[in-house]
């Protein structure tokens, strides 16, 4: 009877082992996820920025001529990502797809003005630098309007430091939430062979000798769970990057691999922490206390 119970013991660790690994893991990728959008924050905000665009709208006299002359006198300037000019025919097909085939149907000549788009380097992104900005691009008899995002640009700027401060906290509780799940584990694990630890002390053992197998074997759990959190996040961002080309411009390969390293350190630090804890506890403890 004893070994059918044995084998079923055993069965229950390696179920236990093998969901814990895979639980860990899918806490790490979150960790990981989070930590690549913390990294590359620099990288995203410049992007978000660089992809606002400024539409000055020209007026009804104005023609391609000279949208195209003026066009081509700001587009030297320091601030300047992109510049086009938006045709009226360009800007009628793209309201087209807005608001319908039918919707320009009513007015006998196109209502859409000649117009020119204009994309800012990132730096200039700023409630004061946009203020200028506008100025300048207003500065022609051509320019009826200017239309910019500055509400979308001063919460952008408000919030990106509430944003990273939220995903650090976030990082912070997926790791919690590691150790948790990792000392469950283990305690499951070393309690099942508690009265062979309290044998070992019994004859001599000192805890380094008793802690050995156990240290090992969370090495190998960190590292089983690390790295399969690592394939999962790197496939992720490659997916990501066949369907959003862009995402090119904002992860950076060498942040993508330290990111990877810190999972892989945080996995087997974790997993070696929480061991070290569970079994000095079970040395410590007397022989009454191993039947609780």
């Amino acid at each position: 009877m004893a070994r059918p119970e044995k084998k079923l013991m055993r069965k229950r660790i390696v179920n236990a082992y093998l969901s814990s690994v895979i639980s860990i893991s899918l806490v790490l990728l979150l960790s990981g996820i989070a930590a690549l959008l913390i990294v590359n924050a620099r990288s995203v905000t410049r992007y978000l920025k660089e992809n606002m665009h400024i539409s000055v709208l020209l007026s009804d006299d104005a023609t391609e001529e000279q949208a195209r002359s003026y066009a081509s006198a700001l587009e030297g300037r320091p601030f300047v990502h992109t510049i086009r000019v938006v045709t009226r025919e360009e800007g009628a097909e793209e309201l087209k797809g807005l608001l319908g085939e039918d919707f320009l149907d009513v007015f006998e000549t196109s209502p859409v003005p000649l117009s020119v788009d204009v994309t800012l380097k990132a730096e200039y992104v700023q409630p004061d630098s946009l203020s200028a900005v506008t100025a300048l691009l207003s500065d022609s008899p051509l320019v009826e309007e200017v239309e910019t995002q500055q509400g979308v640009i001063e919460s952008l700027t408000e919030n990106l430091a509430r944003i990273s401060l939220v995903f650090g906290v976030l990082i912070l509780l997926l790791l919690f939430i590691s150790f948790v799940l990792i000392n469950n584990t283990v305690r499951a694990s070393v309690f099942a062979r508690r009265f062979s630890i309290h044998t070992m002390k019994l004859v001599g053992a000192t805890r380094g000798f008793i802690r050995g197998p156990f240290v090992r074997a969370a090495v190998l759990q960190g590292l089983l769970s690390s790295l399969l959190a690592v394939g999962m996040l790197w496939a992720l961002v490659e997916a990501l990057r066949r369907s959003f080309p862009e995402l090119l411009s904002i992860v950076d390969l060498r942040q993508l691999l330290l990111v990877c390293g810190g999972v892989v350190v945080a996995g087997v630090l974790l997993c070696v922490v929480s061991t070290w804890l569970v079994v000095n506890r079970l040395v410590a403890a007397s022989k009454d206390d191993l039947y609780y």
